[in-house]
């Protein structure tokens, strides 16, 4: 989105901002830096372009600088999410003792939008993973030689700019943007969101989180949501990929309170919210309010259905039980299918028959234009080909405003599931197949590859709607990965 000159904002006289309230305080033993990209959500629904301007200069910025050999940018969004353990200011409550040690993290998550916006995955990195950590500059700008060392180490020694570096050479995945937050800024963001709700398998009375909860299903609050993404031997297996797993559910909660919850139609809710995050955040100088209104507005369809979160695979380093190193190939295979900007597919629920699964090669396809733009449906049929379906025709339709995946009356009993297995490639939300056919305006024979085979069974008719939503591409992450795969789905009671 283009804006003119009214609407530029000037960062370039506070490389670092700092309000007059004191130091900055920034913790997170979380990753919840997530929330703070709720912000980018959201602002851009909200009228009061003026106010929102202010909001944005009460926040702290730092630089991106790691230097020119980068990855390559794919048109992909990816999202630093960060925080650290300073027990500064109101953050020495938890931990006084470690209020030396300067700024530490124990969380890093990637948060990676697809280049068309319609699906977003959350990764996170286990704080003990062991990784190749490349020459940095230190806070302080000395040299810090590279070598094998925990992945939070690039954090803890070199700041952000260290782990940028770090994580752009072990993924060859360019990082855009980046967020912090700290504990109490957190605490502030669910209060103002009105808690989440979360579910609890077992009592848990952990000091070291400051959680005290029953059994069951709660809504926390501030205080309260953050000892529970914290705490770490109360729950689960005590170990930090087990915390990893249920810190990914809880911001899962987050977005669907955010975009589902009437913040966004509550106007003093969403000013408590936006006060609430500009006091938790810091970011790049680049993630400008003009940005963030770009990046809100090519995500304005994406909601939590479409936010799924991983964790890197791993397995034990052998020099130390307490740690861990990045399962290969699986890793590697990953990080390549984000780059290729696949999609992450959850493995079925436990006990839930899935049906009789149609192939690809088993639908044939009549790929219909109804947009008015030239050469629409053969893109379309071409995409879908490449994915294994049989393409019969391309044409055209009149005018149509919504897409739709169509079958003849007489194919009523295996129609829906053939079009169910087309309908399962479109990007956004499910379409439902429905009987009876559209009279095309033009058609004209589609020039298959050799050797392709026919099937028998319903012809399916896609036809393209001014609301296309895209084909989306194939998953190739690997099946050792599906079992780690949180969404909207995932059991809350971990």
């Amino acid at each position: 989105m283009s804006q003119g000159p009214e609407h530029v904002v000037d960062a370039s006289p506070r490389r670092r901002r700092r309000r007059a309230r004191g130091p900055r305080r920034r913790v997170s033993t979380l990753g919840w830096i997530g929330i703070g990209m709720t912000l980018v959500l959201v602002v851009v629904s909200v009228g009061a372009y003026a106010y929102y301007r202010h909001i944005e200069s009460e926040i702290s910025r730092e630089p991106i600088a790691v230097g020119a050999s980068r990855p390559p940018d794919t048109g992909a969004l990816n999202v630093l999410l960060v925080g650290s353990d300073s027990r500064e200011g109101d953050n020495k409550r938890y931990g006084p003792h470690l209020k030396e040690i300067g700024e530490r993290t124990d969380t890093i998550m990637l948060l990676h939008i697809s280049p068309n916006r319609d699906k977003a995955t959350m990764i996170s990195f286990p704080r003990d993973s062991m990784v190749m950590i490349p020459e940095c500059r230190s806070r302080t700008g000395a040299v810090i030689p590279g070598g094998l060392r925990q992945i939070n180490a690039a954090f803890n020694e070199g700041g952000i700019n260290c782990t940028i570096k770090t994580l752009e050479s072990l993924t060859n995945i360019r990082i855009d943007h980046f967020v912090k937050v700290d504990f109490t800024g957190f605490k502030g963001i669910i209060d103002a969101i009105g808690g989440i709700e979360i579910c609890l398998p077992k009592a848990v009375n952990d000091p070291k989180a400051k959680l005290v909860l029953s059994e069951g299903r709660h809504v926390v609050n501030g205080e309260q949501a953050l000892g529970y993404v914290r705490t770490r031997y109360a729950l689960g297996d005590g170990s930090d990929l087990s915390r990893i797993q249920r810190q990914q559910v809880f911001l899962t909660k987050v977005l669907q309170a955010v975009t589902d919850g009437g913040l966004l139609t509550d106007p003093a809710k969403l000013n408590s919210f936006l006060l609430a995050a500009t006091k938790a955040v810091t970011l790049d100088d680049q993630l400008t309010l003009d940005r963030m209104v770009d990046i809100a507005l090519s995500v304005r369809g994406l909601t939590a259905k479409e936010l799924k979160g991983i964790t890197v695979p791993t397995e034990p380093y052998p020099a130390d039980k307490n740690r861990v190193q990045f399962s290969q190939p699986a890793a590697r295979d990953f990080f390549e299918s984000v780059r290729q900007d696949v999609e992450v597919t959850a493995a079925p629920a436990p006990g839930k028959s899935a049906g009789p699964k149609i192939e690809n090669k088993q639908v044939r396809v009549q790929v219909l234009n109804g947009t008015g733009e030239q050469g629409k449906a053969l893109k379309v049929a071409d995409e879908l080909a490449a994915q294994g379906f049989v393409i019969t025709e391309v044409g055209n339709v009149a005018a149509t405003p919504k897409t739709a995946l169509r079958y003849a009356k007489k194919d009523a009993t295996d129609g829906p599931a053939y079009g169910d297995a087309v309908g399962a490639r479109l990007s956004k939300e499910k379409r439902t197949p429905v009987a009876g056919k559209v009279k095309p305006v033009t058609t004209q024979p589609y020039r298959s590859k050799a050797g392709v085979e026919v099937p028998g069974g319903p012809i399916i008719q896609l036809v393209i709607g001014a609301d296309w939503p895209g084909v989306r591409v194939v998953s190739a992450i690997p099946d050792s990965l599906k079992d780690k795969v949180v969404d909207s789905n995932t059991n809350p009671c971990l």
